[in-house]
């Protein structure tokens, strides 16, 4: 097998702006969406050619002509709709956070593990080109020993993408459980260090509504760097970033911290500033490709469904440790 059939289980707006289009760029093809709306699924199929709309769950994972699907509901809905496509033995690419607790992204894994079928996270920031060329200064030494990072994922949420985002904590809404936990990962992917503990403060700056719209934290890794993050879904002007500070060097990533392939990489040491060469990729083309790769027994997806475990702890003890007011450990267990 190489291009995938897949099945959308859900109607989203991250579907419509950058899968469909990433399955399609690999050879895929895009059978069939599920909706819980009716309307919207027959709406939304005949706006982006998709053959077929349903509201069945049941329909999408039994279908003969569909291989692999990619969950984008709200994230409650995660679990149970993992743990049917794996029964019905298809891989399972799913959006972050996997869940709302620890317990059930574990007991996701363990069932696509189970049931034989590749699990990905899509975790799309680890994709881009300027982390993976930070990724590779620091393997290479160029920096020294890392000491302390610094991500600055600011930004305001459009009105098209608030809804359940900003008043559902049911449904996993709030700025940490959507954009801190793509800080995570990404620091686990660019430094390749495991997060042990955080502290936290959140805020409420306007937006959220019974949820957090701003955070800032603190993040201490395994080998002892210290890792700063910043995210809002109210701050029109504020720019993102990725620093890594090490005691030979520093580098700079300017405007990277995005789903467009974009950005810059600055690497400072004595003797002087350099600016990395980036290759710039469709973050989503190169996850649905290593996606599409890992079925065929090429190699794993850009994040696994371990990853996604991982991400989802910090950011919850990012949440409890804000919560508390306390330093909160990280549990990495999968």
């Amino acid at each position: 097998m190489t291009a995938l059939r897949w099945g959308l289980i859900g109607a989203s707006t991250i579907a419509a702006e950058h899968m469909i289009g990433a399955f399609r760029a690999n050879g895929g093809e895009v059978v069939a969406v599920m909706s819980a709306n009716a309307g919207r699924a027959a709406d939304y199929a005949k706006q982006h050619g998709v053959a077929r709309a349903t509201t069945s769950l049941a329909e999408i994972v039994e279908s003969p002509d569909v291989d692999a699907v990619y969950i984008s509901t709200t994230n409650e809905l995660h679990r149970d709709q993992v743990f049917s496509a794996a029964a019905a033995g298809k891989h399972v690419l799913c959006e972050k956070p996997l869940a709302l607790t620890l317990a059930d992204a574990r007991a996701m894994v363990a069932e696509c593990r189970a049931r034989g079928v590749v699990m990905g996270t899509n975790h799309h920031l680890r994709n881009a080109a300027t982390h993976r060329a930070m990724r590779e200064a620091i393997k290479a030494g160029r920096i020294g020993k890392p000491l302390f990072a610094r991500v600055f994922h600011a930004v305001f949420l459009p009105p098209h993408l608030q809804g359940w985002r900003i008043d559902r904590a049911d449904a996993g809404g709030g700025v940490i459980l959507d954009i801190t936990v793509h800080d995570a990962d990404t620091l686990r992917f660019v430094l390749d260090d495991e997060p042990r503990s955080v502290v936290a403060m959140s805020a409420r700056g306007g937006m959220g509504q019974g949820v957090e719209d701003g955070v800032m934290g603190v993040v201490r890794f395994e080998s002892g760097l210290l890792a700063q993050f910043h995210d809002a879904f109210t701050t029109k002007f504020a720019g993102t970033g990725f620093e890594v500070h090490g005691d030979r060097g520093s580098l700079i990533g300017t405007d990277c911290m995005t789903q467009a392939p974009r950005g810059e990489i600055a690497l400072r040491t004595e003797a002087g500033e350099e600016r990395l060469v980036i290759d710039h990729e469709n973050l989503y083309v190169r996850s649905a490709r290593l996606f599409q790769d890992a079925v065929a027994g090429r190699g794993a997806p850009a994040a696994t469904g371990e990853d996604g475990v991982k991400s989802l702890s910090v950011a919850l003890s990012a949440a409890a440790a804000a919560r508390s007011g306390a330093e909160a450990p990280i549990d990495l267990t999968i």
